[in-house]
């Protein structure tokens, strides 16, 4: 899977993009079904290996199978700024439909299936579609970190927390340097003893800003199988950032009933 008013808020959507760079780098074209994962073989490291899906597997790997939809809303709160974008994912078929507010304030929704993206308006090739693969790394990224085949994962023992006191394992997800959006970008993920992201530090591979991106994860809910943080606070190249995703909700295989998180 593979980027609100000009000025301030045109940079701060640079600023919401810093995990493009993840998505399209480990996937050039648009699935049309849900992601496959990366053998267990075909990585490197042993080690590494199993820390990414004892991770994955934490944040329901093993019944994403199951999930014909996810509902959810990504926030972002930043000096100044405050941008909300809506989503549902359905992801064995690729479908997305979006609502938000383009750079003048005016709403505007779209409905697309990302394997037919060649095919769509400029807008949603160029805005739309990005945004969507920023928000989905935000909601789902130790799923996107297992799924990836382009991605190098590395255990790196335990190390301490980038905020705060404590430590945690460091387990550190790089991109290669070369396609997608922002190619080259480092995630270093902070996993406690129960396998769930303590912290996040993102590390961009270009010179574009944000340069340096530090967040907690917290606010933990379940929605169906999965594991969501709800809460992502700290800081972007020092200046304070907030992340949060509300109205998260999945529909299971053979419902019609959204199951929200709790």
């Amino acid at each position: 899977m593979k980027n609100v008013d000009r000025s301030k808020t045109i940079c701060f959507l640079v600023l919401l993009m810093v995990v493009i760079g993840a998505g399209s780098c480990s996937q050039k074209n648009p699935p049309s079904s849900e992601p496959t994962a990366k053998p267990v073989a075909s990585i490197p490291a042993k080690t590494s290996a199993l820390v990414r899906e004892q991770v994955a597997k934490t944040y329901g790997l093993d019944g994403f199978a199951q999930v014909e939809a996810i509902r959810y809303t990504w926030n972002a709160q930043f000096p100044g700024v405050n941008v909300s974008r809506s989503w549902i994912w359905e992801p064995k078929t690729g479908r997305v439909s979006y609502e938000g507010k383009d750079k003048d304030g005016k709403s505007v929704k779209a409905t697309y299936v990302r394997s037919q993206l060649n095919n769509q308006p400029e807008n949603v090739k160029n805005e739309i579609d990005p945004a969507f693969v920023n928000d989905n790394y935000w909601l789902l990224f130790p799923l996107h970190a297992y799924w990836d085949s382009s991605a190098d994962v590395q255990d790196k023992g335990t190390q301490p927390l980038p905020q705060g006191n404590g430590s945690a394992d460091l387990v550190s997800v790089k991109y290669p340097s070369d396609g997608g959006y922002t190619p080259g970008d480092t995630w270093d993920l902070y996993v406690d003893k129960d396998n769930r992201v303590e912290q996040l530090v993102y590390r961009r591979g270009g010179t574009k800003k944000p340069s340096l991106v530090i967040a907690s994860w917290e606010g933990y809910k379940k929605a169906g199988p999965l594991l969501i943080s709800m809460d992502h606070n700290g800081t972007a190249d020092g200046n304070k950032i907030r992340i949060f995703l509300s109205d998260v909700a999945v529909k299971m295989t053979g419902s019609e009933n959204w199951v929200s998180a709790q």
